[in-house]
């Protein structure tokens, strides 16, 4: 079953390694079959070197079972699981340790939008959660990772659809989208933004003023929403 889905699914896990954002099997990516409600996702510690669509691990977000594959999903699956049902139209995540990106997150900070490169893909600064605490991570740790995400676009009033991503504090990046392979394309677009960040910060001897509201405005909107004009229509 979902056998296109396995094969996204894996194209998408083979871009993390091809974009310079995993080492090892520092990471995952998955995506949501809308129709069925099933996750295809990583098997947890399978080098990216020669897998596979059939390693592909399919499970039931909502008991957390495999219902397909020989192998076990990834570590991070309950994250994985919990977003998709906070995120009403997420439908592709992905979790990496990248290096500037999980530089924010040790240090306890969102990516603040310093320019328009930024502004392209996320409106706004990507944040960071909280600290877990120590019942959430002796109990749960990965279900609570999801949680302290989703609670916290909620309590900022973030629109995860305009912030495909966040940081997890003294952990690392997760980024979503309407695919796996959106999802990947977002882990990469917020490491270069990280990046940026920092030698931003480090040009500038410090901190400084995130970009103009207004400029932006202008480069998130010009991809994004109704009014968007950049590119060429669909056919």
């Amino acid at each position: 079953m979902l056998e296109a889905l396995k094969q996204e699914v894996l194209e998408a896990n083979l871009l993390l390694p091809e974009y310079g954002l995993v080492l090892f099997t520092w990471g995952n990516a998955s995506a949501l079959d809308p129709e069925s409600g099933l996750v295809v996702i990583k098997p947890s510690g399978v080098r990216y070197a020669g897998m596979t669509a059939d390693q592909m691990v399919v499970a039931d977000p909502e008991s957390g079972k495999v219902v397909e594959g020989a192998l076990r999903p990834s570590s991070d699956a309950d994250t994985h699981f919990e977003l998709y049902r906070r995120f009403p139209g997420v439908r592709g995540i992905v979790h990496t340790h990248s290096t500037y990106a999980v530089a924010f997150a040790q240090a306890g900070r969102g990516v603040p939008c310093y320019g328009t490169t930024h502004a392209d893909y996320f409106y706004g600064e990507v944040p960071c959660t909280r600290a877990l605490r120590p019942e959430e991570i002796r109990t749960d740790y990965e279900l609570n990772t999801g949680r302290v995400i989703a609670d916290m676009f909620s309590e900022r009033a973030l629109d995860p659809q305009a912030t495909p991503g966040a940081l997890v504090c003294g952990h690392g990046p997760f980024t979503w989208g309407a695919s796996a392979k959106a999802a990947a394309s977002n882990a990469a677009y917020l490491e270069e933004a990280a990046r940026m960040a920092l030698l931003s910060e480090q040009a500038a001897g410090g901190r400084f003023s995130p970009v103009a509201q207004e400029l932006m405005d202008k480069h998130y909107y010009r991809k994004h929403g109704a009014g968007a004009y950049y590119g060429q229509p669909q056919s």
